[in-house]
């Protein structure tokens, strides 16, 4: 199937697409990761990044919020063309972007993390209600980032960017490592800020968790996008999928 094809097929009830995706490549160095990667995404939408280790999945995340510089193509957000802005310039326009490394500074608090990224756009969440999403990080305010468990450091790093006001997330790897029940919160915190209209692009390596809050899957394959499924047709795809993943 064409990647233009696979492209226009988001469910008609995302409307106009809020991001879109269209013959994106990226390097490292010399090294050329991403071939022409095309793919949208509604408004409201939890979409996953699916594919083996080194597919390009990261290398996509980095290129929307424009960490990686060597790319070309185009990524078009909210009617804004993004490929030549430097990341500081695209988080402003509401993009936040959280890390498989989650990039928690060891020598600060849980309160000076929480309050270490700036307000990019008005339409942040308070910080009554990243505390009702996260009841751990109220009782850890004082503590120092080396001192939390990787859940507590995973909820941090989505905390911080709700506060900014950005209204795109791009989760990379969020469960990678967590016990079972913490993946469990961060799920239902997905389906929470999904029934408060944040877009969400998940890279995740937990297929069944991934099912649970997508509501389409792009299969990435050397640095293109080789197929789309719908959560609703998961059912009619589980030996494809076993295929694309290797599982």
């Amino acid at each position: 199937m064409a990647e233009a094809a696979l492209a226009t097929r988001a469910p008609a009830a995302a409307g106009a697409a809020l991001l879109s995706v269209r013959g994106l490549e990226a390097w490292y160095g010399e090294s050329h990761v991403l071939h022409g990667i095309s793919f949208d995404v509604g408004e409201g939408e939890v979409v996953t990044l699916l594919g083996r280790n080194g597919a390009g999945k990261t290398t996509t995340l980095k290129s929307i919020i424009g960490i990686l510089q060597k790319r070309r193509g185009s990524i078009v957000f909210e009617g804004v063309e993004t490929i030549r802005m430097p990341s500081r310039q695209i988080a402003r326009l509401g993009i936040g972007y959280v890390p498989e490394e989650r990039g928690i500074f060891s020598s600060l608090s849980v309160e000076e993390n929480l309050f270490l990224p700036p307000q990019v756009r008005p339409g942040g969440l308070p910080v009554e209600r990243i505390f009702e999403l996260f009841p751990n990080l109220r009782e850890r305010l004082s503590s120092q980032g080396t001192k939390l468990s990787g859940g507590e450091q995973q909820m941090l790093s989505i905390a911080r960017i709700l506060r900014t006001g950005a209204r795109m997330l791009l989760l990379d790897e969020p469960t990678e490592g967590l016990a079972p029940v913490i993946v469990e919160q961060i799920g239902r915190t997905i389906a929470e800020l999904k029934k408060q209209g944040f877009t969400i692009i998940l890279v995740e390596q937990n297929f069944r968790f991934a099912s649970t809050v997508a509501d389409r899957h792009y299969v990435v394959e050397q640095g293109r996008v080789v197929d789309m499924i719908l959560n609703s047709e998961l059912d009619q795809n589980v030996d494809k999928l076993h295929a694309y993943l290797g599982v």
